[in-house]
């Protein structure tokens, strides 16, 4: 009946995004790589001089942060269950990385090597959220424009996951191009830009999202997403201080 079609149609979301969460591993795999062989293999090797502990502390601050602030804010809407968040992630690996460089003494940005990975990761990864309907709870508010989408419900609604999809290809290509001629300003502080885009970008589409407000018209991923911009924007400073 009604109830073992909703479990088909949510195992095929399920599904979906599992495809799509492979693709986007896979195409920010192959992106680093060729990232590394063509421009970035000198970034690279400020990890490699890091340690291993380096690789501990981003991904324990990653998962952290992901499935935290992913679940919390769930919570707050009102469900009941485990959610993840590649915001989260990307606010939890910072946080640990910056722990561990302020502690091992290192200096300047570690995470060039990363950028077209991230975005690259972003942008196709969305499309499995776009794909997942409602069950992915990253469908967007009610809209009247004509590229509105219906997810299940019947309601045309903005497609706020090909939103950042679209941004972030857009800034990749942006960084590549800067990355390839090895532009001075983008080299030292081309990490803090893509948290920069990335998370203006976020603060803006969370406005097209239902999740409940925690401060005036602010949910939960605003307020991390102003953390964020604020880290950029202090980071790129002490850069130009520094003289960096």
């Amino acid at each position: 009946g009604l109830a073992c079609r909703g479990r088909l149609r949510k195992l095929l979301h399920v599904g979906i995004h599992l495809i799509f969460d492979m693709l986007a591993a896979t195409s920010a795999l192959g992106m680093t790589l060729f990232a590394y062989r063509w421009r970035l293999a000198e970034a690279a090797g400020r990890i490699d001089k890091a340690g291993p502990l380096y690789a501990v502390a981003l991904v324990a601050g990653a998962a952290l942060g992901g499935y935290g602030a992913g679940t919390l804010n769930l919570w707050l809407a009102g469900e009941a269950q485990v959610g993840r968040s590649i915001l989260g992630a990307l606010a939890g690996a910072i946080l640990a990385v910056e722990i561990f460089k302020r502690w091992r003494g290192i200096r300047g940005s570690t995470g060039l090597i990363f950028v077209p990975a991230f975005a690259t990761s972003v942008m196709v990864g969305r499309w499995g959220c776009f794909f997942s309907g409602l069950d992915d709870q990253t469908y967007g508010t009610p809209t009247a424009l004509p590229w509105g989408r219906d997810f299940g419900d019947g309601v045309l609604r903005h497609p706020v996951q090909l939103y950042e999809s679209f941004t972030m290809a857009a800034f990749l290509a942006c960084a590549l191009f800067l990355i390839g001629r090895r532009e001075a300003f983008s080299m030292r502080n081309g990490f803090y830009v893509m948290v920069l885009v990335y998370a203006g970008q976020r603060f803006a589409w969370e406005f097209l999202k239902p999740y409940p407000g925690i401060g005036g018209p602010f949910n939960l991923l605003h307020f991390l997403c102003a953390g964020l911009v604020i880290y950029s924007l202090s980071m790129i400073a002490k850069g130009l201080r520094d003289g960096g």
